[in-house]
C-alpha cells in the first residue's frame, strides 16, 4: 500500500528528472564546437589562481573562451565528438566538467586545453587532440 506522501514524492521525483533532462538538452543545443588538447602537471601556478590548488579537473582557456580573464572560475562541460586526425578512429569516451584556471596563449593548439586527467575522461590521450562540444557557465 502506497501512502499519499510517497505517491507525491514519486511524482515530484519524476518532475525533477524531466526538468533535468530538458535542461541537459537545452545545454547541448547551445553548445559551441571546437577542439580539446591536454597539458600535464605541474598545474600551478595558474593565471587565474596563482599557486592555489584547484584539483585536476581543470582547464586552460584559449582566446575563444578567455574573454580578458572573465573565464576564470567558470565551469565548462566538455564532450568529445570525434577524432581530428586519422590516427585513432574512435577516441571518444564521454564528457567531463572542468573549471577554467589558466590561459592557453595565442597559438594554443585547442579551443580548450584540459588537464591530462580531464582529457582522459573524454578521450584516449593517445589521440592528443579531439573535436568537442562545450558549454561554459
Amino acid at each position: 500500500m502506497m501512502l499519499f506522501g510517497e505517491e507525491r514524492m514519486g511524482a515530484t521525483m519524476r518532475v525533477v528528472m524531466m526538468i533535468g533532462m530538458v535542461a541537459s538538452l537545452v545545454s547541448i543545443a547551445h553548445a559551441a564546437t571546437g577542439t580539446a588538447t591536454f597539458y600535464t602537471p605541474p598545474y600551478v601556478p595558474s593565471s587565474c589562481y596563482g599557486y592555489q590548488n584547484n584539483g585536476v579537473m581543470i582547464a586552460a582557456a584559449s582566446d575563444t573562451i578567455w574573454n580578458n580573464r572573465k573565464a576564470c572560475g567558470k565551469t565548462c562541460t566538455v564532450r568529445c565528438t570525434g577524432p581530428t586526425s586519422q590516427g585513432i578512429p574512435q577516441p571518444c569516451r564521454g564528457s567531463v566538467v572542468v573549471k577554467i584556471v589558466d590561459y592557453c596563449p595565442p597559438g594554443c593548439a585547442g579551443t580548450i586545453d584540459l588537464s591530462k586527467e580531464a582529457f582522459s575522461k573524454i578521450a584516449n590521450p593517445d589521440a592528443g587532440k579531439v573535436k568537442i562540444e562545450y558549454n561554459c557557465v
